[in-house]
């Protein structure tokens, strides 16, 4: 990375350039929520063109894996947790060149449970894993009673230890019926809408004033959206 130092530039009269490297050899915890909520489905399927969607979970999936392939990339080392109410699925200690494929059989076989989550066995199972500072990094859906009752209560224990970031999967339906006014039943779909919005938008106001970053985007935005915040963090020191 490259930034002009203008004091050094002012005094010299003369252009003055600093280089710098982002630091190496962070580590990156991707964990993957399987639970309830990681079943709805959201989009366009990419593989069939459904317009019924694909689940929560298939998205989270994609950009894990955009995520772990950067971070590895930039130097960081990389490790994946899939849970609900236990651990489903988890990638620890792969060498960079193996990291993709294990990631790939690792998630293969994934499968969103009908269940609510264990958050507070998963900031265990993260604890137990993540012995020292990491940017973890939690796919999961932003749904406002789940968070309360699962997460919130252990936020306190993971961000003491760790910086954390979430990132959640929206769903462009809601948008379109938030500008429903074709007649009284849409107007009323519209209401709804813009309640569930405005719900989703409290939550991660909330998450932001505990210290979690958040990624909130529609499902073919959301990989690029996490992979740039991530390098974000990097280029400005926050990781």
């Amino acid at each position: 990375m490259r930034s002009i130092d203008w004091r050094a530039t002012a005094r010299r009269a003369d252009v003055v350039v600093r280089t710098w490297r982002p630091e190496r050899d962070r580590r990156v915890v991707i964990v993957l929520d399987t639970g309830r909520t990681a079943a709805g489905r959201v989009g366009v399927d990419p593989t069939t063109s459904d317009p019924a969607g694909w689940p929560r979970l298939d998205w989270s999936m994609d950009a894990a894996l955009l995520l772990a392939a950067l971070a590895s990339r930039a130097g960081d080392n990389v490790d994946f947790l899939a849970h609900d109410r236990v651990s489903r699925a988890g990638v620890f200690g792969a060498s960079r060149t193996e990291l993709l494929a294990q990631l790939v059989d690792a998630m293969a076989p994934l499968q969103p449970t009908l269940v609510e989550s264990d958050w507070r066995a998963m900031a265990s199972a993260i604890a137990l894993r993540a012995r020292r500072r990491s940017l973890v990094v939690l796919l999961t859906d932003l749904n406002p009673t789940a968070l309360d009752e699962g997460l919130l209560p252990v936020l306190p224990q993971l961000s003491a230890k760790h910086h954390l970031l979430l990132a959640a999967v929206s769903d462009p339906r809601v948008d379109q019926m938030a500008a429903g006014r074709s007649d009284a039943a849409a107007v009323y779909d519209a209401a709804a809408a813009e309640r569930s919005r405005n719900d989703r938008g409290a939550m991660a106001t909330r998450l932001r004033r505990t210290g979690v970053e958040v990624v909130d985007a529609p499902p073919a935005e959301l990989a690029p959206a996490l992979a740039d915040h991530y390098l974000a963090m990097k280029a400005t020191g926050r990781l």
